[in-house]
């Protein structure tokens, strides 16, 4: 694994040297669009709708949409100045708990690895973090762009988040809640069946199916066997009331929990 940012993460008066690494990817199968008749790739162009031709990088200039077809032009020498220069420290600004900072702020997650002289720090920084249990807010400029993120431990190492800032979260209060009153007898049904369906979180439990199951289609396609792929039929469901639909699920979750009984 290549590391894609080296530098110090600044606590205090003490700078950590680390290394830092992607710690997720995405998995997607991605498919090219090819021409039907001689499966060529298809070239995508920059191209200009009111020339009706193809536009070279140098004709391209800035523009920012302030009303519908209006827009305000920008030289890259004007935005220069609001771009910021990549620095090498990811600096620490304060701690909080973790419980403080919603899941919906999360971005994408970074190991950070001790770098060759930072051990010593970077294991105590590391203890003190998973004693207090707290974790670390920082700021950092990578490629330009300034990011708010959280430091804390995972598991044998610390791991980096960047963070949304407040204003990029969206306003949930323009959405409707529900307002419908709860029937207590409904509401201790949804809560056992919570309950028989808790368990240790376990994530190797847990697998793309639609990516399994492209990627079978692919390797078959690869060896030139022939596909057949068959929907399964949906099942015929008569409607049940909240409380049938709780009562039944419950059952359901209860008799796959008994162990079944031999003679």
């Amino acid at each position: 694994m290549r590391s894609m940012w080296k530098g110090s993460l600044s606590f205090g008066l003490v700078n950590i040297p680390v290394k830092m690494y992607t710690a997720t990817e995405h998995k997607d199968i991605r498919f090219n669009q090819l021409h039907s008749l001689c499966h060529t790739p298809i070239r995508y162009e920059k191209v200009c709708p009111s020339c009706e031709r193809a536009v070279d990088s140098s004709e391209i200039v800035r523009g920012y949409q302030y009303e519908t077809g209006r827009y305000v032009i920008f030289e890259d020498e004007e935005l220069e100045s609001f771009a910021e220069k990549s620095s090498r420290t990811i600096d620490i600004l304060r701690f909080v708990e973790l419980e403080e900072i919603d899941p919906i702020y999360y971005d994408k997650t970074y190991y950070l690895e001790p770098g060759e002289t930072g051990g010593k720090a970077y294991a105590l920084l590391q203890e003190a973090l998973a004693r207090s249990g707290k974790i670390a807010v920082a700021k950092m400029t990578i490629r330009s762009k300034s990011s708010l993120a959280v430091v804390r431990v995972y598991r044998s190492l610390m791991a980096l988040e960047t963070i949304f800032y407040p204003d990029e979260i969206r306003d949930h209060t323009r959405l409707a809640p529900a307002r419908v009153p709860v029937q207590e007898r409904e509401l201790q049904m949804a809560l056992s069946l919570i309950e028989s369906l808790t368990e240790p979180f376990q994530p190797e439990h847990y697998q793309d199916e639609r990516r399994l199951g492209l990627q079978e289609l692919i390797e078959a396609k690869i060896r030139g066997r022939e596909v057949v792929l068959v929907e399964p039929a949906a099942a015929d469901r008569p409607t049940l009331d909240l409380l049938a639909a709780l009562q039944a699920s419950l059952q359901a979750q209860q008799a796959k929990d008994t162990p079944e009984v031999r003679h």
